[in-house]
């Protein structure tokens, strides 16, 4: 039996809304009423072409037919923004981070906590049909016991794409903390929250020139590290190599691997939704292609905010959620923070794997149509 489409709203009209807005309109997970964003002019233009009202912040947290709002803001905002939704009584599901500092974190699970409210979090691409399946494949001890990962988000930067790529270098952003909470939290869902950390940084210019139009010839000051390379000890017992950065020209490392004791699993990019999955026993010259098993193979973003709204009308823990950002927060400052004093570091939360997305998740009732 299905469950009733929430009614939502959308704080932030940048580029990320039309995923959430897309899949409101296509699938009926969940119903836009409103957007609203400093940027009236924008707002107004999202809200038409999506048959939405635009309003003011305080019009959209003072609706009271809104259940929840996403909090699509720059990362700077986030806090600020969630903390103000959860006073007005509304759910949040935010983008990625939860907030820019561990504290901020900290104070919005303990408001919702207080207000008897639920926060989730991207990224829900851990959801899709890539990572589930191979969540399904370990779980199944195909490859038998996991041992260790190793997962890479290597770049040379957004500087020559994004049209502002200045915030990328600033505190809270860099390589770790705007890719690290894909990397992140597929592991975690893969094998287990993280308990020790230790870990080098560096930056390989203190200036970047921007490349992208319309600043093309300007620069920036990097004010945050573009290479981290980190050691994770994960609770089921593997140890984990993490490296995140905007300093390499090209390269041709997997994306991530799970390395057990009787085969390795080739992992998929964990910021899109579907495949390739591949694995590789002991003994076997060859990888091979494993299908797919679970939903949402096509870009599915809003499929954690679909899962948090569900579950909040039949009852139990949404899998996109505050406790498992607030982790993946807190293990990205722990990184930074054992790269700094040279030492192995022990994160100040705990998380648990999320349970397995059903194959039919009873909030899934039509087919899903990719983009």
């Amino acid at each position: 039996m299905g469950v009733t489409p929430q009614v939502i709203g959308i704080i932030g009209t940048g580029n990320i809304s039309a995923a959430y807005l897309k899949i409101a309109r296509d699938l009926n997970l969940f119903r836009v009423k409103a957007v609203s964003d400093m940027d009236t002019v924008r707002a107004a233009e999202v809200a038409a072409e999506y048959s939405v009202q635009a309003m003011t912040l305080d019009e959209l947290l003072a609706d009271p037919e809104i259940v929840a709002v996403v909090n699509l803001t720059p990362p700077g905002a986030h806090a600020t923004v969630t903390m103000a939704a959860l006073n007005a009584g509304k759910h949040v599901y935010s983008e990625k981070p939860l907030a820019v500092e561990r504290e901020d974190g900290q104070k919005i699970m303990e408001l919702a906590a207080q207000k008897g409210l639920r926060v989730g979090c991207a990224p829900d691409t851990v959801l899709g049909a890539g990572i589930q399946t191979a969540r399904e494949v370990i779980d199944a001890g195909r490859i038998g016991r996991p041992v260790a990962a190793n997962a890479f988000m290597m770049s040379s930067g957004p500087e020559s794409w994004h049209p502002n790529p200045d915030f990328f270098y600033q505190r809270g952003a860099g390589p770790l903390f705007d890719m690290g909470p894909y990397y992140l939290t597929a592991l975690v869902t893969l094998l287990g929250g993280v308990q020790k950390v230790s870990a080098t940084t560096t930056k390989a210019f203190e200036q970047r020139p921007i490349t992208s139009q319309p600043r093309a010839g300007e620069f920036i000051t990097v004010n945050t590290p573009t290479h981290v390379a980190a050691n994770l000890t994960l609770a089921g017992g593997a140890v984990a190599t993490l490296i995140t950065s905007f300093d390499v020209p090209s390269s041709e490392v997997p994306r991530i691997e799970i390395h057990g004791t009787e085969g390795t699993l080739s992992v998929p990019d964990p910021n899109t939704f579907g495949g390739p999955l591949k694995i590789r026993l002991k003994g076997e010259k060859e990888w091979t292609d494993i299908p797919l098993s679970r939903p949402f193979a096509e870009n599915s973003r809003g499929i954690g905010l679909a899962d948090m709204l569900s579950v909040n009308q039949t009852g139990g823990a949404h899998r996109a959620s505050g406790d498992l950002a607030l982790h993946v927060l807190d293990v990205m400052h722990t990184i930074l923070e054992a790269a700094e004093a040279e030492r192995t570091l022990t994160p100040s939360t705990h998380a648990e794997r999320p349970a397995p997305l059903d194959a039919q998740p009873a909030w899934f009732l039509t087919p899903v149509t990719g983009d």
